[in-house]
């Protein structure tokens, strides 16, 4: 069965910037897409509480089908100097980017581990590799992503399940436009990214051509981390 038809992509944090190009890209593909958010897409939840995230697969089950592919894209930050960062900044940045990702794959699991084939992408960032003042918090999060990442593919790769990262450098959203002075002076390829490129490093490995992908880390950075 091709894998546009094994059923629904989940993707969270799927409103806007680089989770509403993926979703675009899925649907493109020919995928069936449920979009997860805190204030709007197709289900509402705030994924940082297990309970509303079992509440939200439960509709989605209901609605879309099966989960086949699980897109971890959402995230927030709470900048700060790690001496002055505040302990309610630290917890709700690892509560929504590491601890949401691990909620929601746990149950997408439910359904790959049932029909022996899934996809997770756990969108991480170029922080989890290349330090960034100001992000104590941030950067954990997503080193902390990518060592999930590396745990659920051991465990899972047995069972026709992959899980994959992302590491985005800087991409042009919301959340860049936020950041002060030119950055694109440090980049190679002397340009923020577009959230489509990352979307399409996302549909390549939820693919069925990236069967043989995974525990790996791919860079969509401009060189940034090289």
């Amino acid at each position: 069965m091709p894998a546009t038809e094994r059923g629904v992509a989940v993707i969270t944090g799927g409103t806007r910037g680089i989770g509403a190009a993926v979703a675009q890209r899925l649907r493109a593909d020919g995928r069936r897409v449920a979009t997860i958010g805190r204030r709007g897409g197709d289900v509402r939840a705030d994924i940082s509480d297990s309970a509303q995230v079992q509440r939200a697969f439960a509709e989605i089950r209901e609605r879309f089908g099966p989960v086949a592919v699980l897109v971890n894209n959402a995230g927030v930050t709470r900048d700060g100097l790690a001496i002055r960062m505040p302990d309610e900044d630290w917890d709700a940045v690892l509560a929504t980017n590491l601890s949401g990702a691990f909620h929601c794959t746990k149950q997408g699991l439910e359904d790959m581990m049932r029909a022996r084939w899934g996809r997770i992408v756990n969108v991480s960032s170029i922080v989890a590799e290349r330090a960034n003042a100001g992000q104590a918090n941030y950067a954990a999060s997503k080193a902390g992503l990518l060592a999930l990442t590396r745990t659920i593919a051991r465990e899972m790769g047995k069972r026709g399940i992959t899980c994959n990262a992302v590491t985005p450098g800087f991409i042009d959203t919301d959340m860049t436009a936020e950041l002060d002075g030119d950055i694109t002076a440090f980049i190679p390829a002397a340009r923020k990214g577009r959230p489509e490129e990352v979307a399409a490093a996302v549909a390549f490995l939820v693919s069925d051509e990236a069967s043989y992908v995974n525990g790996a880390t791919l860079s969509v950075d401009g060189g940034l981390g090289a």
